[in-house]
């Protein structure tokens, strides 16, 4: 492998360095995917999943036991009431949209607690009554509470902005394109007992986009009312080839599946058109997905670090998602980080990533996605906005090895710019 590199030597001492250090992190990675199997494997067990689970529905989808099963294992893992597992479900944007139409009404207000949400809900969200029918078309008020400048929630800030017509709080567990920590179950808990103490009536919502099967426990375990992710992230262990979650309490899970599918019929339709063996495969083998993920963004961060960059978390601090953001400072080692990850990639390897305008994001955007299913982000994928101060986010790889090689790639090129020091890391 290192012979079909540039830097092959230089890049092979770091490795080997590298992967000396991050042992004992890699062996507590496998400690919690073993915690996690385990769970799972109890709950298939308990819903007695056999060969007709796996059948594939038509139609109005009436009667899907294999999806009935599916929802009922994802509560129970995730500590909710009920959940809703669909490939109708177009992606994460999809199904918190669903939430948030679902359980607001005209006059109702929406706080995001932790800063402005994830691009791609700008248009959701809305600025004014534009006929696109965003929540402001139908007359939901919405506020975002900067975080402080050390990354915390502002409670003060908070309980200014809180109301009576404050009737949901949403809570984005991971960074998103943001330069700041993402928050761990734990804190999440912590908000959502300093929600109810504010705004007691408030239906708390978290964006679980990235985090499911890091943790021990998801935010439905701590409190949160609601939650909603993608399959085609974590929870689909890199089987599943579209679709989304949603989980919580079920009066909240009801009101998500009569905005997505229609009031009366609620969860009882919509066929599965033979996803089921991959989506029912796939969740189970999600710990080990998302274990292979973590092992390769603790082995990024620290080689990335060895080679002098910051990196957020650092190879050693706890993890709560699977993103890792990498400060390159420089346009040009984002291109060519990107472009690296692009390189070692068993889909569309010969595509060159350039940085170009994508829908719901203000700048430039340079996106690596040689993904066996599209938009992926449990594969291998890394991008980056084009803006100061340059930050990559890499998540992903369904096994460990490749992320190993997509990051040595990645690392190949960059060292090519003539900006990463041949001697860093040398001590």
């Amino acid at each position: 492998m290192y012979s079909q590199l540039k830097h092959g030597a230089l890049l092979k001492d770091w490795a080997e360095e590298v992967e000396m250090q991050i042992a004992s992190r890699i062996r507590g990675i496998e400690r919690r995917v073993e915690e996690h199997q385990w769970r799972l494997l109890e709950a298939y067990r308990s819903h007695g999943i056999s060969e007709q689970h796996l059948a594939d529905s038509t139609g109005y989808g009436y009667d899907d036991t294999g999806r009935a099963a599916l929802e009922g294992i994802a509560a129970a893992v995730f500590g909710a009431e009920a959940a809703l597992v669909r490939p109708h479900i177009v992606s994460g944007t999809h199904a918190i949209t669903a939430c948030l139409f679902g359980v607001l009404r005209p006059g109702d207000e929406l706080i995001y607690l932790t800063g402005d949400p994830y691009d791609t809900l700008e248009k959701v969200i809305g600025q004014t009554k534009d006929g696109s029918g965003s929540l402001a078309d139908w007359g939901v008020s919405y506020q975002a509470i900067p975080l402080t400048e050390h990354g915390q929630v502002d409670w003060k800030a908070f309980a200014r902005a809180a109301g009576p017509q404050t009737k949901c709080v949403g809570i984005q567990r991971s960074r998103g394109y943001a330069d700041r920590a993402s928050f761990t179950v734990q804190e999440i808990g912590e908000m959502v007992r300093r929600i109810r103490e504010t705004a007691p009536d408030a239906v708390i919502f978290v964006d679980n986009c990235y985090g499911e099967f890091v943790e021990s426990m998801e935010p439905t375990h701590v409190g949160a009312d609601l939650m909603a992710g993608s399959l085609i992230k974590n929870p689909g262990g890199g089987l599943a080839k579209s679709g989304g979650y949603i989980a919580g309490k079920k009066r909240y899970v009801d009101q998500a599946a009569s905005r997505m599918v229609a009031p009366g019929i609620l969860a009882e339709g919509g066929a599965t058109h033979g996803y089921m063996r991959d989506y029912l495969q796939g969740f189970f083998l999600a710990p080990h997905v998302v274990g292979e993920a973590l092992k390769g963004a603790v082995f990024a961060s620290a080689i990335l670090e060895k080679a002098g960059f910051s990196t957020t978390p650092g190879w050693n601090d706890p993890r709560t998602d699977i993103i890792q953001l990498i400060r390159l400072g420089q346009p040009e080692l984002l291109i060519a980080f990107c472009q690296g990850i692009q390189a070692a990639s068993p889909v569309d390897a010969h595509v060159r990533p350039e940085p170009s305008p994508m829908p719901g994001y203000e700048d430039p955007v340079i996106m690596a996605a040689g993904t066996f299913v599209q938009g992926a982000s449990i594969e291998l994928s890394a991008d980056g906005p084009l803006r100061p101060p340059y930050l990559a986010y890499m998540q992903g790889g369904l096994t460990y090895a490749h992320v190993k090689i997509g990051i040595l790639s990645a690392l190949d090129r960059m060292l090519d710019t003539g900006a990463v020091q041949r001697n860093n890391g040398r001590g």
